[in-house]
This record gives C-alpha cells, sequence and structure tokens, in this order.
C-alpha cells in the first residue's frame, strides 16, 4: 500500500491517475518561479511548489493540480496560485469529468502577503465559476501539512471533499489561534486534541467529508466514486446554510469534538480516534450533524 501522506505531489497524482496519461502544463523546466522569494533571498521551486495538468483517471479527462507540502508547506504565493487559477479557468473551456485539487497547505505564504491574499481570492472565485458552469471541483486532502487558511475556505467552496485520518480542515491553524488567542483557547502542543477537532474522523462525523484509508489506492477508489456532477443550485445552498446554522445552535458552545461526538447520539465517542478507518465507518453509520 502507497501511503498518501508520504508521497509527493507528483506521486500522489502519478498513483490517481491512469498510468502515461499526466500531462503537466508549465512543468518545472519552464522555471515558473515566484520573483518575490528570490528578492527575500528565500529558497524557490522551478514549480513554486505546485503541479498542474491534465490526464485521465478511469478513462475520463480531468484537469489536476497537486501541491507540494515539502515546499513551504504548500503555502500560496502569486505563481503557485495563478497556476491553480488558470488550470480552473481552463477547465470552464475544455470541461473535463472534473477537476481535481490535491491540496497540501498552511495557507499564504508571508514572504508575498497582499499577492498570496489576491492569489487566493481568484482560485475560489474560480472555483465558484467553474461549479456553476457545471464542472465537478473534487479536493483530496491528506498530506502531513493539513489545509488551512486560504485554501481551507476554498475546500468548503468544492464540490467534494475526501480525507484520510491523518489530514487536517480548518481556517486557522492550531499554532496561529494558540498564538493569538492564548493556550488557553487551543492547546497546539496537544496533538490528540488537534485532531480530534481539524482532523478527518471529525469533518467525516460533521457530514463535510468523505473518510478513507491513507493509502493513494483509497483515494482513488474513492475519487472514482465521487465524480458524478452535483448541481449548484440555489435550493441546494439554502438546505447547506441551514444545515450550518443548525449545527452553531447545537455545537456552538462545546469546547471538544468528543463533546460534539456524544451531543450526537454516538456511542462510546472517546473510542472513535483509536479505531481503523472501517470500524470507525462503522461506529459512526448514521451520524451527521
Amino acid at each position: 500500500m502507497s501511503s498518501w501522506s508520504e508521497a509527493t505531489a507528483r506521486q500522489r497524482i502519478a498513483g490517481l491517475l491512469d498510468a502515461g496519461s499526466f500531462i503537466e502544463f508549465l512543468p518545472p523546466e519552464r522555471r515558473a518561479v515566484s520573483p518575490h522569494l528570490r528578492e527575500l533571498g528565500q529558497p524557490a521551486a522551478f514549480d513554486d511548489g505546485v503541479a498542474v495538468g491534465r490526464g485521465t483517471l478511469d478513462g475520463q479527462t480531468v484537469l489536476i493540480a497537486a501541491q507540494e507540502g515539502a515546499f513551504m508547506g504548500g503555502a500560496v504565493g502569486e505563481v503557485h496560485g495563478a497556476k491553480i487559477t488558470g488550470l480552473l479557468e481552463r477547465a470552464r473551456t475544455e470541461r473535463p469529468a472534473a477537476v481535481l485539487l490535491l491540496l497540501e497547505s498552511g495557507g499564504v505564504r508571508l514572504h508575498e502577503a497582499n499577492a498570496g491574499l489576491i492569489a487566493v481570492s481568484e482560485i475560489m472565485r474560480a472555483v465558484l465559476a467553474l461549479r456553476a458552469a457545471g464542472v465537478p471541483v473534487i479536493v483530496l486532502n491528506g498530506g502531513r501539512y493539513g489545509v488551512f487558511g486560504g485554501m481551507g475556505i476554498t475546500t468548503c467552496l468544492c464540490d467534494t471533499l475526501i480525507m484520510s485520518e491523518e489530514a487536517r480542515l480548518g481556517l486557522s491553524g492550531p499554532e496561529v489561534i494558540e498564538t493569538t488567542m492564548g493556550v488557553e483557547e487551543f492547546d497546539a502542543a496537544d496533538r490528540a486534541l488537534v485532531w480530534r477537532v481539524t482532523g478527518g474522523k471529525n469533518r467525516t462525523i460533521l457530514g463535510e467529508a468523505t473518510l478513507v484509508a491513507d493509502s493513494i489506492d483509497a483515494f482513488r477508489a474513492a475519487l472514482v466514486a465521487a465524480m458524478q456532477p452535483k448541481p449548484l443550485t440555489l435550493e441546494t445552498l439554502e438546505a447547506e446554510h441551514a444545515t450550518l446554522g443548525n449545527r452553531l445552535d447545537r455545537f456552538g458552545d462545546m469546547e471538544d469534538a468528543v463533546d460534539i461526538w456524544a451531543a450526537m447520539g454516538i456511542d462510546n465517542p472517546q473510542r472513535l480516534p483509536l479505531l481503523d478507518t472501517d470500524a470507525f465507518l462503522q461506529a459512526v453509520k448514521g451520524a451527521g450533524a
């Protein structure tokens, strides 16, 4: 079994797509690097930390972007973001079966500040435009750095989210919350707490994600099943807003995911973090926010 969390961005692409089908746009030899990092004396990557291109998955054409967590934690800069936005805008013309976003990002690069923030906003706008055009956008999240900041928001704008237990998803990272609000608000050193709150299991219980094992094959199987268009309608948005409002009313004053799980009627919720993927899914079957 090939681990998703231990794989590089290009290894994940190669494991997901049909063998030999990937064609990379702006590959490393094109030297599309960040000018800001060079000016600040910071190391640059020849692909600026993201690979984008076209391939096939189970015979269906897809466009795909994969962030490289090993380069600056997958943080978004101007060039990095422009490559993802360009891919999403290209999809409106090519109309592939889906656009796949293999995300792993701590947020925006502080080195690029406003340029990175603008890049993320352009990604968000492109995602919504593509969904409105009827092309599904699917996020795969299983990297060691998680998905936080602007790319965390972007994830929540997409059609489908597939996560592993090792994955994390949030707006602000645990260290950021602790720094700005204090350890009493969120102890970033409490790894069990961090994963209970932001990890794939909690996101799955809340109905936000599909949980898979930490393997490229498991992500691929879930992805094939998920590649069905889900039209973005006013009724869909209103139902989602109602769900989120209800969730806030029910769980807004709870400090730990275990309290949420107990309120949802899950039997012996304290044991859930110890279960493997299959046992976990069986234990929480029928639960939802």
